[in-house]
């Protein structure tokens, strides 16, 4: 049985689960679907193919699922699936994919959006991330498990932010940012990796070690990236948390990596 406010205005065709809440003033769109458990606490608007997880609880003035803010988009049935035990907090806005981009925006699980943070359109994020107070990602954007991304930053169009990556607020990212990296400044520069996000996850004193030779030893001044990846990959070739740092930087992107600034690489 769920508990829906009588001014409440919801679609006949919205699929509503059990025990949820419905607070005072929301509007539920025809194609939104939401998951047992989970709460809108008042004036909360879903709209589009949007499915909202269990356990999640959404708070005042949030707008989720709209069309994109894309002058590409044409009306198409793009979609927007948000998982289990998210809280989305005040005026916090998450646009659903494009044509351009899979149709489609994706969610993980345990995700914190604090208040104002925007998840534009074919955006990915992973489980347990967290977008600060006004975090903006531009469309395309992935956040890999565990990202963070700190008040006031903007992501660009097509940016990777690795796991455990930690980007400090009021940053500008244009360029991708390595798995356990932490990046800050306008344009953001690699400021060394997330120790303290490490730590927090539970990393061993010999992971981070480990993560410290190899970060030192792939932005290192001496020959190329490539040629530097290479000896890595072979000193670390069981590391994983280090091979996914190498297998991040070897992937197909359309950004750079951010890197060091010259004097912190020295």
């Amino acid at each position: 049985m769920s508990d829906i406010h009588s001014t409440a205005v919801i679609s006949k065709t919205a699929e509503i689960g059990s025990n949820v809440k419905v607070g005072p003033y929301c509007a539920i769109g025809e194609n939104t679907k939401i998951n047992d458990g989970t709460e809108l606490i008042s004036h909360v608007v879903l709209d589009g193919i949007t499915t909202i997880g269990a356990n999640c609880r959404i708070y005042p003035f949030a707008s989720i699922g709209y069309c994109p803010q894309d002058l590409k988009y044409n009306g198409e049935p793009s979609r927007l699936e948000i998982g289990a035990n998210n809280v989305i907090r005040e005026h916090v806005t998450i646009s659903p994919g494009t044509k351009g981009g899979g149709m489609l925006t994706r969610v993980g699980n345990n995700c914190l959006f604090m208040v104002g943070a925007h998840v534009a359109h074919d955006c990915i994020i992973d489980d347990n991330a967290i977008l600060v107070n006004n975090a903006t990602l531009g469309g395309h954007v992935h956040v890999g498990e565990w990202g963070i991304i700190g008040g006031l930053s903007a992501v660009h169009q097509f940016v990777r932010i690795g796991k455990h990556a930690m980007v400090g607020g009021m940053s500008g990212i244009e360029h991708d940012v390595i798995p356990y990296g932490s990046v800050i400044g306008n344009r953001a520069r690699l400021s060394g990796l997330n120790i303290v996000g490490l730590k927090r996850r539970g990393f061993s004193r010999k992971e981070i070690h480990d993560l410290r030779k190899a970060y030192r030893l792939i932005f290192a001044l001496e020959g190329t990236l490539a040629e530097r990846l290479e000896d890595v990959a072979e000193d670390f070739a069981q590391n994983e948390p280090v091979m996914e740092i190498v297998n991040f930087i070897r992937a197909d992107s359309t950004r750079a990596i951010c890197q060091p600034a010259l004097e912190d690489a020295a």
